[in-house]
């Protein structure tokens, strides 16, 4: 079996030229696809529509009604940086329901795991609004979604943004877990390692806030000693990983000094403990370097890691914020 790459056309009908978040991200993307030694070996799929009835069980009707009266006529924003362009609902929905249904197939065998080259992005959504270039949550839909199947499912996100949306819609939950480095201070300004959740979720959530210039090795020791401790304990079904490549050290949107290699570096750590494993498409807007960034993750995918010259040092000091986490954390997991 190969590595299934959600993708549809469809996707680029959401696009502002001169907003960061534009169609350029996934044309870039694939062109650097098809030049990958892998190429041919990939299987491309057509997303499926998420039903209705799912997207009324995450956001909230006022949320919804909005996107779908302002696509309706399209080019408009819903605040200053988040835009909705003629028809995004249906292009939301395709986009949140080429996540989900690829999920489904990698958890029941059909794909041992999947790449979703989906816009516009999600993990800033929340369950009543639409912010931070994001519609709905499309990595939140999913995991909803295998979770009334009895499913434990693992959000990742290492984007250089938090995610938001997704920590607030699982926030109270204990069968979706969600994880998070980030840059902080930073948009949106949540994030810090004291949210760990609320009533019977707490503890499942984990936040890894990191100041300006951390790099590859700083994120390493939060695999060793957070990240992989935690999600071997938990045991999930399914890793979906938010994947922001906004926390490579050229981005301009960024701060964090990750290397493009790290991006699968990460991916096989987690392949260690939980091999089903569905990347979704967040940030990351240096369209010289998301390419790279995209193809390391794939390259892990497929069994086929490709490396780039990309040398870079980050500051590796995150003793203060592992510690921290350590003390938040340790009554709920063995740290």
């Amino acid at each position: 079996m190969t590595t299934p790459i959600v993708f549809s056309d469809e996707f680029n009908k959401h696009d502002t030229a001169d907003h960061p978040e534009n169609a350029d991200r996934l044309y870039v993307m694939l062109d650097a696809l098809e030049q990958a030694p892998f190429y041919k070996k990939l299987q491309f799929i057509e997303p499926e529509m998420l039903p209705e009835k799912l997207l009324y069980e995450v956001h909230s009707e006022e949320m919804i009604q909005r996107v779908k009266e302002i696509s309706e006529h399209g080019d408009s924003w819903i605040d200053l940086d988040t835009y909705v362009c003629k028809s995004d609902y249906e292009t939301a929905r395709l986009a949140a329901g080429g996540v989900a249904s690829v999920c489904r197939n990698v958890v029941e065998g059909d794909a041992p795991n999947a790449y979703a080259l989906v816009r516009p992005p999600g993990h800033h959504a929340s369950a009543e609004r639409s912010m931070g270039f994001c519609l709905f949550n499309n990595a939140g839909l999913a995991a909803h979604a295998l979770s009334k199947k009895g499913k434990r499912v693992l959000i990742f996100d290492h984007d250089v943004h938090h995610g938001n949306g997704t920590q607030s819609i699982f926030y109270k939950r204990k069968d979706v877990m969600y994880q998070s480095f980030h840059l902080s201070p930073h948009y949106p300004g949540t994030g810090d390692a004291s949210e760990i959740g609320e009533g019977e979720g707490k503890g499942y959530t984990i936040n890894a806030p990191l100041g300006f210039g951390h790099g590859d090795d700083a994120v390493s020791q939060l695999f060793d000693e957070i990240f992989i401790p935690i999600t071997t304990q938990f045991k999930p079904h399914l890793i979906i990983i938010s994947a922001g490549y906004d926390s490579h050290h050229s981005d301009q949107l960024g701060g964090l000094k990750l290397t493009a290699n790290f991006f699968g570096e990460m991916v096989r750590r987690f392949q260690e403990v939980q091999p089903r494993i569905v990347c979704t498409l967040e940030g990351g807007y240096n369209l010289q370097w998301i390419g790279k960034c995209f193809l390391s993750q794939v390259g892990q995918l497929m069994s086929y890691p490709l490396l780039f010259d990309d040398p870079v040092k980050g500051n590796d000091d995150v003793k203060t914020v592992i510690d921290k986490m350590k003390k938040e954390l340790g009554p709920y997991w063995e740290l």
